[in-house]
């Protein structure tokens, strides 16, 4: 699959592609004519990047990574790392939720005010 192909099913942009590429979590080979070949795994392994990324990973801990998505295995230390992620991920969405709750409250509290500032 080309560059573009990808970016377009992975919904990422060309520039996003090559910078996983740089970063070593996506790779790719050249045809004869220079451009680059991906195989059919590479949309999935895109959106697993960018979920990664979402999720508040960096690219050095998404590179030490991946390899175990494949094949399920892990060492101890990246056990560890990924149950700190995990820590940190479970503290973030509780933040969320209460921050969820405020906004809420919010909308609730100025939908029973009129205009003026006094209950309707």
């Amino acid at each position: 699959m080309r560059i573009g192909e990808v970016a377009a099913k992975a919904g990422v942009s060309v520039r996003a592609l090559r910078y996983y590429e740089q970063q070593g979590l996506l790779h790719s080979s050249r045809n004869p004519g220079g451009q680059r070949r991906y195989r059919d795994g590479a949309v999935e392994r895109v959106r697993l990047i960018q979920q990664l990324y979402s999720a508040g990973l960096t690219s050095r801990t998404i590179r030490e990574v991946l390899p175990f998505a494949d094949s399920g295995g892990a060492s101890p230390e990246l056990l560890e790392l990924l149950a700190a992620e995990l820590d940190r991920l479970d503290r973030q969405m509780t933040d969320l939720q209460g921050v969820r709750k405020r906004l809420h409250d919010c909308i609730t509290e100025a939908r029973n005010h009129d205009g003026t500032g006094s209950p309707s």
